[in-house]
């Protein structure tokens, strides 16, 4: 499992703007079963995202999504190999 983290600054009206698009892909992904869970931190500073995929997957699916490479106030501060002991695969 890969867990993405996200972080978000700035002005979030361009966030904002792209997050419909952004939130179809995710839904895409999960149905795929490639995404097992996404959502954002409790004070909107940024998000987490849980892939069941390998980090090539991964890399596709944040460069696919603009919302990582084109939207400003988003960032990805983290990709990182998961090994869950309990509730995962």
């Amino acid at each position: 499992m890969i867990v993405v983290e996200l972080r978000f600054t700035g002005d979030p009206a361009a966030r904002l703007a792209a997050r419909p698009a952004h939130r179809e892909l995710l839904v895409r992904l999960h149905a795929e079963g490639r995404l097992v869970a996404a959502g954002p931190w409790q004070d909107d500073s940024g998000a987490l995202l849980l892939f069941d995929a390998d980090e090539a997957t991964v890399r596709e699916a944040l460069d696919a999504d603009p919302y990582y490479q084109r939207t400003p106030g988003v960032s990805v501060v983290a990709l990182r190999h998961w090994r869950p002991v309990v509730g995962g695969p």
